[in-house]
């Protein structure tokens, strides 16, 4: 195959997907389920320990969990978007009780709305008192999934949530979604 030949094939290929996306999945490859956005429709439930109870709740009802006193404590930090905008303000921690460790933040938009902000996805600026995202911007995070329940986030949910920020390296921009050949 002659290389002229491979890049029009990306570029053909590419094409099709967006099509696929606007005609049939309702035009936001972000929020519909397909391609980097993605999930498996596991049970809409939460992990659970072994005495039955949620496995990831907020910080605010897991006994004795706090934050380190050498760690910066995110909470209350301004949530900044790929773009540099704020989008929120950290307002609890969710933990793994299975796990030492922050699985989620969650970030209180400017109308009220609160959404999950998966730790993996974040980069903590102490200094500047800021939590950076580089998947999306400031205005997407208003389309981030919500959960049902202010006290647990099933499997479903935190599938949909990971798939929508992951989706966001590939799509929240233009430049993003053009051909990196």
């Amino acid at each position: 195959m002659e290389s002229n030949a491979f890049l029009e094939y990306l570029d053909t290929a590419q094409i099709a997907l967006y099509g696929f996306w606007a005609f049939f999945a309702g035009g936001n490859p972000m929020a519909d389920g397909v391609g980097p956005a993605a999930y498996a429709e596991r049970a809409n439930q939460p992990e659970r320990m072994l005495d039955g109870s949620a496995m990831i709740v907020p910080m605010r009802l897991a006994a004795g969990w706090s934050v380190e006193s050498r760690d910066p404590d995110p909470r209350g930090m301004t949530v900044c978007g790929l773009d540099g905008a704020a989008a929120g303000t950290v307002s609890e921690l969710w933990v793994d009780r299975a796990e030492p460790q922050i699985r989620y933040l969650e970030v209180t938009l400017a109308g009220g709305r609160k959404v999950m902000l998966p730790s993996g996805f974040v980069r903590y600026d102490a200094s500047h008192r800021k939590v950076k995202v580089a998947s999306i911007t400031a205005a997407q995070f208003a389309g981030v999934p919500g959960i049902a329940s202010n006290e647990q986030i099933t499997k479903l949910e935190e599938d949909r949530i990971c798939a929508y920020y992951a989706s966001g390296h590939l799509y929240a921009t233009p430049a993003r979604s053009e051909s990196l050949i």
